[in-house]
This record gives structure tokens, C-alpha cells and sequence, in this order.
């Protein structure tokens, strides 16, 4: 817990003495920021479930702090992390994350961020569990405009496990690849309602023991709420 409290702290710090080592070259130090919220409901096992996603920074062109998460209900997970511009683009990141509600493990964490060809919004992360656990998880989504205001946007994340791990239901490679399309109404950038369809599927032995619990090794749910963005 040391390493994760000082990794904390790393990403904390970084960006405002990056920033100050920015302004030696740039007078007018300008800060930008963004935030994109997403809260919703939806029908999972007959019952109404919220949830939530974020994604925001803080920083200048080359340097930035984000915050991430997700979650529904008791459960999710939030990170912090210290971002740099390596590339046009590209950022590289790294921080820490710390689960909540079933899991409460804590995590190093490292990655990329940016635009893949054909704008492909893409995101790689590296986790570094506190008992020592590896896992890594890739995303990637698109935006199709369909009107002016009407978007629809897929996407495909998927997830690896290095090592099993039976309290969780997580075998090792592979562990589950989920596909969704949001279609948005945006009435603003600032506020747009939308429908989800989300489709998330075990994989190789993490689906194998959801099956030994006789558990379903595939989900299919719809979800409707409303995109901020501040």
C-alpha cells in the first residue's frame, strides 16, 4: 500500500510541476479542462440498476490530470492519473486505481491514450494489483454522425487476466470482450440523452467457471440516461 500512497502522491504533483516547468517556456500558462459524466439505469436480473461513468482532465497541451471511472451501484472503480503528450495525438499515462464494492483492491496503473487511424478514440492500460496480480484491458470507439445532433457511437473493450482468480471468477488470458452502441440525441454538446445496447461475453476459462456456478456466461443489456459533458 506504501507504493500505491506514493504513486498517488507522484500523480498529484507531477502536473503542477510540469506546469511550472511549462510556463518557463510559455508565458501565458493556460489550464484547460473537460469532464464527460454519464449516469443511467439498467434492467439487469429483473431489477433497475444505476450506473455511471466519468473521464475528465485537467492540464495543458503536454500535461494533464485525468480522472476515470465506472461503476453501477455499490460497485466500480476510479483512477487517477498523470498523463504526458508522447506523440500527435498519443498520451502516455500512469497512476493508480482503487476498486470499490466487491473488490476493494488497489492498482498501478499505466497506459496510452489517443486516436487510433479512422478515429478510432483507443485507450491500453496495464494493471499492477496489490498482491501483485496482472491485468490489462483495451478499448476502442468510434462516432458515427448521423445527423447533426443524432450520434451513434460503438465500441469493443477487452479484457486479460495474467493470473486465475476464484474469488473474483476470473481464469487467466482472455477474460471477457464486450461490444455496445450508444445512439445520443445531443441537444448541446453539453446534454444529450441516450439508448445503449450492450452485449459483454465471458471468454476461454473465466467462461468455463462461470458455467461450472451455472452462471451465464453471456449478458445482453439496455440501458437509457443522460451524457454531461462540463
Amino acid at each position: 500500500m506504501t507504493i500505491i500512497k506514493g504513486a498517488a502522491l507522484l500523480a498529484l504533483l507531477m502536473p503542477v510541476v510540469a506546469h511550472a516547468q511549462d510556463r518557463a517556456h510559455d508565458h501565458t500558462g493556460t489550464i484547460y479542462h473537460a469532464v464527460r459524466l454519464e449516469t443511467g439505469i439498467a434492467r439487469h436480473d429483473g431489477q433497475d440498476v444505476g450506473q455511471w461513468d466519468i473521464d475528465g482532465w485537467v492540464g495543458g497541451d503536454r500535461h494533464k490530470l485525468w480522472v476515470k471511472g465506472e461503476g453501477e451501484d455499490r460497485n466500480g472503480d476510479l483512477s487517477l492519473l498523470y498523463s504526458r503528450n508522447v506523440a500527435t495525438f498519443w498520451d502516455a499515462q500512469i497512476g493508480v486505481r482503487q476498486d470499490f464494492g466487491d473488490s476493494d483492491h488497489a492498482y498501478l496503473s499505466a497506459g496510452i491514450n489517443g486516436l487510433a487511424p479512422y478515429f478510432f478514440e483507443t485507450e491500453a492500460r496495464v494493471f499492477l494489483r496489490d498482491d501483485g496480480a496482472i491485468s490489462a484491458r483495451l478499448r476502442q470507439s468510434n462516432e458515427w454522425l448521423l445527423t447533426n445532433r443524432l450520434i451513434a457511437e460503438p465500441s469493443l473493450a477487452i479484457d486479460y487476466n495474467a493470473r486465475e482468480d476464484r474469488a473474483l471468477g476470473l481464469g487467466t488470458g482472455l477474460t471477457q470482450a464486450e461490444v455496445a452502441i450508444q445512439v445520443r440525441y445531443e441537444f448541446s454538446r453539453r446534454f444529450a440523452p441516450y439508448v445503449e445496447l450492450r452485449h459483454a461475453q465471458k471468454l476461454g476459462s473465466t467462461r468455463d467457471m462461470a458455467e461450472s456456478k451455472g452462471e451465464e456466461p453471456s449478458e445482453n443489456r439496455v440501458s437509457v440516461g443522460i451524457r454531461w459533458l462540463f
